[in-house]
């Protein structure tokens, strides 16, 4: 093949835009920043038990404050900025969006107040919208179609690696990094009275916030100099077809007679309610019944569970891959299957002695995950498969709204009200009902004042309702499966991607 004809095929099939290291080095840095998206994301949940003591929250108004006002605005502020995407400087906007996220994470360690604290969660996830579509929309033009997938599926990778990487350094640092650890380094180095601030009643997990989104700021820096906006359009085939994308309506006209799309929805909106529940309140039931803090169960426990995820989302691909030529239905059953045969082990893990909760009830909580996340690729794989090709990104952006309004914005919420009312009756059963209260049990100077035996019996009913709140949690799995199910009767008629 001459030089010419091999040039005019690279054209024929699209060309990459920069040089081979440039373009890696734009890929890791995107990868990078989705990464610190969802360290920021996920922090909360590694230090929930702080926060909750310093604010003497009950379980329902953390779920609060972890669910709804978090997923409302990270869903409703993604369509304008991805509007804003197609038409403004990408990279500007993507730098402005993590100088946003990461200095509303780090205010989050100078929260007062429940109030100020919401806020600043608000303020995160307004900066967290912005970051998904315009760097999928700079990576498509990086990367030619041919190489697209490829580069796409190590931009994801942020997601499992920043939910690993908020284990493994959040957790440690409000466990063991207390303000007068900072104090002391300060010192050594001649900044401390830069910071003329009472160190001493500066808890962890407030610097775990500052140290964990402020450096942020200095990723938005290096973003806004070094990533060069690409030309739109660039890496597709000069012969490509360019046809604008359905709008709203169009797509949910299309989507209208395609009844797999919205029971699929259901159903991955059902597991995420599920997941985000059981992720916001694992770290504080581990602490409440085994003693476990916040720094050794995120390395314990939340790092190795983040990896099983990370199995699970790949082995069900890899599964549904081999079985489908078979089982043309199998993206949907799959999945259905899973989260069914994970119930078992996640009761199983929540039930299991103190004694044996570092090995017996590790694996079983990490095969529990692993089966629960088999379904993850199948969501995006049937919602792009039952619509046209004009239509995919708006069918897709209408399944992640679904899933960010039920699963984050309910998950967390639901948790944390059924935790409330299992302590309530958990304290009625020990025959303290009118005698204690859930806001007495979870009040220090309260708890100074009682006799050892309301000690032993608020600790308890803290712990228990919280287990018992999240067993019954899982079994929302049961109506998702079927969802899934469903899904499979109808997925062969519906489908418009074959091949």
């Amino acid at each position: 093949m001459t030089a010419g004809t091999a040039a005019a095929a690279d054209d024929a099939g699209g060309r990459s835009y920069g040089k081979p290291a440039y373009r890696g080095y734009v890929l890791i840095l995107l990868t990078l920043v989705y990464t610190l998206n969802f360290i920021d994301r996920n922090l909360l949940s590694v230090i929930a038990q702080p926060v909750i003591t310093a604010f003497n929250l009950s379980d329902s108004e953390y779920g609060f404050l972890n669910g709804p006002p978090f997923a409302i605005f990270y869903a409703l502020m993604g369509i304008p900025i991805a509007i804003a995407a197609d038409r403004y400087n990408r990279v500007v906007i993507i730098a402005l969006c993590i100088a946003i996220w990461s200095l509303m994470a780090a205010l989050c360690g100078f929260a007062t107040s429940f109030m100020f604290l919401l806020v600043a969660r608000i303020g995160v996830a307004i900066g967290e919208a912005g970051c998904t579509p315009p760097a999928n929309s700079i990576i498509g033009d990086y990367f030619k179609p041919g190489s697209r997938a490829n580069a796409l599926g190590i931009y994801a990778m942020g997601v499992t690696i920043g939910a690993a990487l908020a284990n493994a350094f959040g957790g440690p640092i409000a466990t063991g990094l207390s303000g007068t650890a900072v104090e002391q380094w300060l010192q050594t180095y001649g900044m401390a009275a830069l910071f003329p601030i009472d160190w001493a009643n500066v808890e962890g997990w407030r610097v775990a916030f500052v140290v964990i989104g402020a450096p942020g700021l200095i990723v938005a820096l290096i973003v806004l100099f070094t990533i060069k906006e690409p030309p739109r359009g660039f890496s597709d085939p000069p012969a490509m077809e360019r046809r604008a994308g359905a709008g709203l309506r169009e797509t949910l006209r299309e989507l209208a007679s395609k009844p797999t799309f919205w029971v699929m929805a259901m159903g991955a909106a059902l597991t995420a309610l599920v997941g985000y529940g059981l992720a916001g309140f694992q770290a504080p039931m581990a602490q409440r019944i085994h003693g476990i803090s916040p720094g050794q169960f995120a390395l314990e426990f939340g790092v190795p569970l983040s990896l099983c995820a990370a199995a699970g989302t790949f082995i069900g691909g890899y599964a549904t891959e081999k079985l489908s030529p078979r089982y043309p239905t199998a993206v949907a059953w799959l999945p259905a299957l899973g989260l069914l045969l994970s119930i078992p082990f996640y009761q199983l893990g929540f039930f299991t002695p103190t004694a044996r909760i570092f090995d017996v009830g590790l694996v079983l909580w990490g095969i529990a995950a692993t089966l629960h996340f088999t379904y993850l690729g199948a969501q995006y794989t049937i919602g792009q498969g039952v619509v046209s090709t004009r239509s995919r990104a708006s069918a897709i952006a209408i399944l992640l709204l679904i899933v960010a309004l039920i699963g984050n914005g309910l998950g967390p919420l639901i948790v944390g009200w059924l935790s409330d009312m299992f302590m309530s009756m958990q304290l009625a059963q020990h025959g303290m009902e009118g005698t204690l209260t859930n806001a007495m049990c979870r009040s220090k100077e309260l708890l100074a004042q009682m006799p050892e035996a309301q000690r032993t019996i608020c600790a308890a009913a803290y712990g228990e309702g919280l287990r018992q709140s999240m067993a019954v949690t899982a079994l929302v799995f049961i109506p998702a499966a079927a969802c899934f199910w469903l899904s499979s009767l109808t997925y062969s008629k519906d489908l418009v991607a074959r091949g």
